[in-house]
């Protein structure tokens, strides 16, 4: 009951002064700013080290959003953070003689990490040790052999004894059994080791006692105590009274890094004055630890000392060992053995990837962070020291803020439309000889932001389209390209709202929001539109969109779809109107001019006019161009009066359209030579018809007054009902003005007179009073079948060529 009370005293001291410690390093930390956490090995899974956001000053809204992490440079993740409470706890199981060997202070360090921004926060943490390791010897007994005549003070080294644990948990003592030969001398290394050798106190007496057992105890100074025990076998020899004696009571010697199994280090030396066989030497390494004893071998007859196993640097720096020399009568001397590793450039740097942002928006300032890299070389010296660099010539640069940790930023402005992503290789060197290196190659992409607006392939575009076109007809397919991506490059085309003729633009043409197709909304007339100007916007789908803009000229093209249009000869429906021509004309006398004109364009508009019927085929001739009609050989008395030509005036269109005109001819000198042939020119046959529609209306009118009123009345009505037929039946007719010096789609044909007219009649006789023109000027008359024989005479006024609005003058008699 008493030993478990003072277990359970003992644990709680134990537990208590852990806590302690802990304590005073994480406050004593926090004021000089660095965190350092203090916890014994061999912790449980989950166990807490440390309030490391409550240390940090963070709060756990920042460890979350940040996405903090642990960063360590070893393969064992010791160490686990609890994001959402901020607490520091142990993942692993943690063994401080497994982690940092037999060195009086363990620690390791680890980073936390925060982004957005980024951060980095250096965390150690020191591994206490605890008392979970036994003094323990390499071997379970010692066998010893001794002469009978060794000297009383003579010393016999005895075996180490190993402890992993440091500090007061490590090997502190020896305790030897009681016994009346030898008594028991401790010593201590330079490197704080101790060990222990028996000391002769009492001449031996082989024949009194040739064997003797003695048993050796290790002790710690833990809490629990621990120890480990080895039984010494004595056997006492006969007298060999010279023992070994070394050269040098100390060696010292190096030995490089990774040199080759068998290499020698260096030559034991020691001399014995017996002869024979006590003086034959044997050399054995003695007082070794086993790591050391895995490493260095010694010839037990020449003393050479070379290596057996692999020589780190990184792991050792220095072998220390003890060697004996003992002679075949069992008298042994020792000399210590100091050996110093050189370090050679066998490990190259190692780069650990901390934090990578990819993909990265092609919009980030210079100077923006991308990663974070460590880099450690296990080397010493200039054998550790690393520099790093970046391959190539890209916009990238690394730099080091804190020891061993790189940044990589960015160095000027990207742009994803140049280059769309980068591989890029950080090369680590040492400065060792021949100096070795690592890379390492990130692959960074760079994302898409709307800085570019779409841009058409040309500045202009002209389209050509037929008139009379169906409505949805296609005209051009505009074409923008823009150089971002995705939704920043996908292009819509709209019409920019403006009018033509008072109309929107839209009521014309239309424009596929997609493909940028451009169609006809409506048919188009040449006579009317010539040409059609607009603008088209491409808009990119970016937040805020971009857009530019382009002209658009639609050309209408002509057809033939307009006949010649003849303006003289006027073509009335009552009346006929004739040129006349003297007979004494010579050949080539003009008799008139065909005028016409069409209202298409360029060849759709080039006349030509043709003779199509003639009273007499011989006596005329029309210009193929210019539609002057001149007689073609002398006028006869032969040849008729009344003289009737159709010509037809056709355009150069495909299909071809054309006109015809009749144009009457009278040969004569005089007007009342050809009076009786005109006067008996027929009435138009639909004159004719509506004549007499309206007469049998009327008859029937008269019929019924004639029934309903007196007689002296409907004498009256009807006397004055002719009267007024007869004034309505006289009309004139019109003959219209055209403008002087008309000119047709040649430039040839014009017609330079202004014709005025002058009447002569009367209302109640058929004779009429014909007043003739000057010699030289040309004469038309004009018959009007519907007022018995009356004839017009058109006189042309050579001087109304120089008065151009000179109006129609009218006179009766």
């Amino acid at each position: 009951m008493a030993s478990l009370q003072s277990s359970c005293r003992l644990r709680f001291l134990f537990g208590f002064y852990w806590i302690s410690a802990a304590l005073f390093y994480v406050l004593f930390n926090a004021v000089t700013g660095q965190i350092r956490y203090s916890i014994p090995e061999e912790m449980k899974k989950g166990s807490p080290i440390g309030y490391i956001a409550q240390d940090l000053g963070l709060d756990l809204r920042r460890l979350r959003s940040g996405r903090a992490r642990i960063v360590t440079g070893e393969s064992i993740q010791y160490t686990e953070l609890k994001v959402d409470k901020g607490i520091l706890v142990v993942n692993e199981r943690i063994d401080r003689e497994q982690l940092c060997g037999d060195l009086a202070s363990c620690s390791f360090s680890l980073e936390i990490i925060l982004e957005n921004p980024m951060e980095l926060y250096p965390v150690t943490i020191e591994v206490l040790d605890v008392n979970d390791h036994s003094p323990v010897f390499k071997k379970t007994d010692i066998i010893l052999e001794i002469s009978e005549s060794a000297n009383l003070g003579a010393r016999f080294v005895l075996d180490s004894a190993e402890d992993p644990d440091v500090g007061v948990n490590g090997l502190q003592n020896y305790v030897l059994t009681p016994n009346e030969n030898f008594v028991l001398k401790q010593h201590v290394n330079p490197d704080g080791s101790k060990y222990a050798e028996i000391v002769v106190q009492k001449q031996l007496d082989r024949e009194e006692l040739p064997h003797l057992s003695l048993r050796l105890v290790a002790v710690d100074g833990g809490t629990p105590q621990r120890s480990g025990t080895v039984n010494i076998h004595i056997k006492v020899l006969d007298v060999n009274d010279n023992a070994p004696v070394f050269t040098q009571s100390v060696y010292e010697a190096t030995v490089t890094e990774n040199a080759a199994a068998g290499t020698q280090v260096l030559t034991i030396n020691a001399t014995d004055a017996d002869s024979g066989t006590n003086g034959h030497i044997i050399y054995s390494i003695s007082n070794a630890k086993s790591n050391i004893a895995e490493l260095l071998s010694i010839d037990p007859y020449s003393g050479v000392l070379s290596v057996s196993g692999s020589i780190d640097f990184e792991k050792d720096k220095k072998y220390e060992l003890r060697i004996d020399a003992k002679d075949q009568g069992g008298l042994t001397d020792s000399s210590k053995v100091v050996i110093e590793v050189i370090d050679v450039n066998d490990n190259a740097p190692i780069i650990n990837v901390m934090s990578f942002t990819s993909p990265l928006s092609e919009d980030s300032p210079p100077g923006t962070t991308i990663g974070i890299i460590n880099v450690k070389d296990l080397d010493s010296g200039d054998n550790g020291k690393v520099s790093c660099t970046i391959e190539g010539n890209i916009p990238f640069k690394i730099k080091s803020n804190l020891r061993n940790y790189y940044t990589l930023t960015t160095d000027s402005v990207l742009d994803r439309e140049t280059v769309s992503e980068y591989n890029i290789t950080v090369s680590a060197t040492d400065s060792g000889v021949p100096p070795l290196s690592t890379k390492k190659k990130f692959h960074l992409k760079i994302s898409d932001i709307n800085d570019n607006a779409p841009v058409f392939l040309q500045n202009i575009y002209t389209a050509f389209i037929r008139e009379n076109n169906p409505p949805g007809t296609s005209v051009i397919t505009l074409s923008a390209k823009d150089l971002d991506e995705k939704q920043h490059a996908r292009i819509s085309y709209t019409l920019e709202h403006i009018t033509f003729a008072g109309l929107p633009i839209s009521e014309y043409v239309s424009v596929n929001a997609e493909s940028g197709l451009i169609e006809a909304v409506r048919s188009f007339d040449y006579e009317q539109i010539k040409e059609l100007g607009f603008i088209v916007k491409a808009q990119d789908g970016g937040s805020p969109p971009l857009s530019s803009n382009v002209t658009v000229k639609i050309l209408i093209q002509d057809q033939n779809d307009n006949p010649p249009q003849v303006l003289y000869p006027v073509q009335t429906g009552g009346s006929a109107v004739a040129e006349m021509v003297p007979r004494s004309a010579d050949v080539g006398y003009l008799v008139t001019k065909v005028v016409a004109v069409d209202v298409d364009s360029g060849q759709n508009a080039w006349l030509s006019y043709k003779l199509q019927k003639a009273t007499d085929r011989a006596l005329f001739e029309v210009g193929l161009q210019n539609g002057e009609i001149r007689t073609i050989r002398q006028v006869t008395d032969k040849d008729a009066v009344k003289q009737r030509l159709t010509v037809i005036v056709e355009d150069n269109g495909q299909p071809c359209r054309s006109a015809t005109v009749i144009v009457n001819v009278a040969l004569a000198d005089s007007f009342p030579e050809v009076l009786s042939e005109f006067t008996d020119f027929p009435h138009d046959k639909e004159y004719n018809d509506n004549l007499t529609f309206y007469l049998v209306l009327a008859l029937a009118v008269v019929s019924f007054l004639f029934i309903t009123c007196l007689v002296v009345i409907i004498s009256v009505k009807i006397y004055r009902w002719r009267q007024s037929r007869i004034l309505y039946h006289s009309s004139l007719p019109v003959i219209p003005y055209y403008p002087p010096r008309y000119s047709d789609t040649l430039g040839t044909g014009t017609l330079p007179h202004v014709y005025n007219y002058e009447v002569c009649r009367t209302t109640d006789s058929r004779k009429n009073d014909v007043k003739f023109g000057r010699d030289g000027s040309q004469n038309v008359l004009i018959m009007d079948p519907s007022s018995s024989g009356t004839m017009h005479r058109m006189q042309s006024e050579k001087s109304i060529l120089d008065e151009p609005d000179s109006p129609l003058e009218v006179g009766y008699t």
